[in-house]
């Protein structure tokens, strides 16, 4: 990261928003053509880029898997050393900031989704949720106990907050064994390194590992380690030394989500090198989209299963009309997602289209305590 970008800590970084905002959109536009009845009927005008969207817009996760790993290693250890002395703090903090408002979006779900079922029948609609089943989602326990998702892509938050821990404790064991700071950062990057390694030539080849975060960890420590190697101090050798491993494995096991995961980090690593991680694109639409990207995947996948509902129920099976509510649940996303920001996530911060008056979701007036206690965002 250029001098520039860490003198800016107290501004949204521009070109992550911008990631974010094409991801998210991806996520929801796959999601509607994967979901519902108003892709099926819309299908036969565009079969070609609803079958992407369905199909292989769903890696757009990756650049989520590798930006928290980036952000990460930005709040709890840019110089590669754990700054805070509280791990079990800041693991309770990281909680708290997710399961929040995934909470209040679970219980969203279970409503909108009762309504949508009164509305149509179809297989995409969870079942009817149980205690048992809430608790395990209260607890992000949710896939690896069996249970059904009440709303899509509530697996990952599950993997984001497994991923932040299993990085916190590599950080927090280095600092116990290393205790010089040197050999803390030396051992830190080799336990992460060595993990991640792990991830892409073993967990993430095998499917019954992807509810747990060791599957993931490759992409998200594409992320931690982008950040470190391209600290304006260090060499312009250090990034090939993150891309050949990442290669290799692709030779040995070729994976589309890790070659995206890939893509995400050199990208990454070119706007910190450059300088231009915190200034470009300019652009407050981009802003504002990626700020309120998570309220938005919280929230999209029970208001596009109300509009399917709606249009189920009261138009018939037209497949312009259908595509037509594909937009229209679509917007509606959009809508419910930056209300969800105000109203739920983004509660007593600025308004979300201002870029510039928060650090990755945290106001200015503290900014200065997620530096000091390195509060992921």
């Amino acid at each position: 990261m250029s001098e520039q970008v860490e003198a800016a800590t107290g501004s949204r970084l521009a070109f992550v928003d911008a990631l974010k905002a094409l991801a998210s959109q991806l996520i929801v536009l796959h999601h509607l053509a994967f979901y519902g009845p108003l892709s099926d009927h819309a299908y036969p005008l565009l079969p070609a880029l609803l079958s992407w969207l369905s199909q292989d817009a769903r890696i757009a996760v990756q650049a989520f898997l590798v930006i928290g790993g980036f952000l990460a290693a930005r709040s709890l250890a840019p110089d590669g050393e754990l700054r805070s002395g509280r791990p079990l703090a800041l693991l309770w903090q990281r909680y708290l900031k997710l399961v929040t408002p995934y909470l209040a979006a679970v219980l969203l779900a279970v409503v909108c989704v009762a309504i949508a079922r009164e509305l149509m029948t179809h297989d995409s609609l969870p079942g009817e949720a149980t205690v048992p089943q809430l608790v395990a989602h209260a607890l992000l326990l949710q896939s690896i106990l069996g249970f059904e998702g009440l709303s899509a892509g509530v697996w990952y938050i599950a993997i984001d907050f497994q991923l932040f821990a299993i990085f916190l404790g590599l950080l927090w064991l280095a600092r116990r064994l290393g205790r010089a700071q040197r050999r803390v950062i030396v051992l830190g990057t080799v336990l992460v390194t060595a993990l991640a390694l792990l991830s892409l030539y073993y967990f993430n080849r095998h499917a019954e590992w992807d509810v747990y975060g060791f599957y993931f960890f490759g992409a998200y420590a594409l992320g931690v380690l982008t950040y470190w190697a391209n600290k304006p101090q260090r060499s312009r050798f250090w990034p090939l030394l993150i891309v050949l491993p990442v290669f290799v494995a692709l030779c040995v096991d070729y994976r589309s989500r890790i070659a995206v995961a890939l893509l995400v980090a050199l990208a990454l690593g070119v706007a910190q090198r450059q300088g231009f991680l915190a200034t470009w694109p300019r652009s407050r639409l981009m802003a504002g989209l990626g700020q309120v990207s998570y309220a938005l995947f919280l929230v999209h996948f029970p208001v596009c299963m109300v509009v399917n509902g709606l249009f189920a129920r009261f138009a018939p099976p037209d497949p312009l009309l259908n595509l037509a509510g594909m937009v229209v649940a679509w917007l509606s996303s959009l809508l419910a997602g930056a209300f969800f920001y105000r109203l739920v996530e983004g509660r007593g911060r600025h308004p979300p289209w201002r870029p510039g008056l928060v650090v990755n979701g945290v106001s200015d007036k503290s900014a200065a305590t997620l530096r000091r206690t390195g509060q992921s965002s």
